[in-house]
């Protein structure tokens, strides 16, 4: 699937009902590789969060970056539901857009 250029919010996890992390960007692919390279300092690196488990395509990064807000301050238990309904098994999606999946 051709996702870059296209507005998405994501989430990543360290594992299966691990540390998540809630993003934005209009680069999906690229980001997450930056995710797993360590390119910046952070939450995500501290605790490698680098497996890609939802993710929504917005028409524009206006619409996209409330969502991502909103999710920011949604309860841990919520976002778990919210992945698991797509992704039951926190599979990494990152497959589906043509990247490797993550294996620690």
């Amino acid at each position: 699937m051709k996702i870059d250029g296209i507005p998405c919010v994501y989430i990543l996890a360290s594992r299966y009902n691990g540390a998540l992390y809630v993003g934005v960007t209009s680069n999906l692919p690229g980001r997450v590789l930056q995710h797993r390279d360590g390119t910046y300092e952070g939450h995500t690196k501290k605790y490698g969060i680098c497996r890609l488990v939802y993710y929504e395509v917005w028409e524009t990064m206006t619409e996209a970056i409330p969502r991502e807000k909103r999710l920011k301050r949604w309860r841990r238990d919520w976002k778990r539901n919210l992945i698991e309904r797509r992704n039951p098994a926190w599979n990494d999606l990152a497959a589906g857009l043509g990247l490797e999946p993550w294996v620690p």
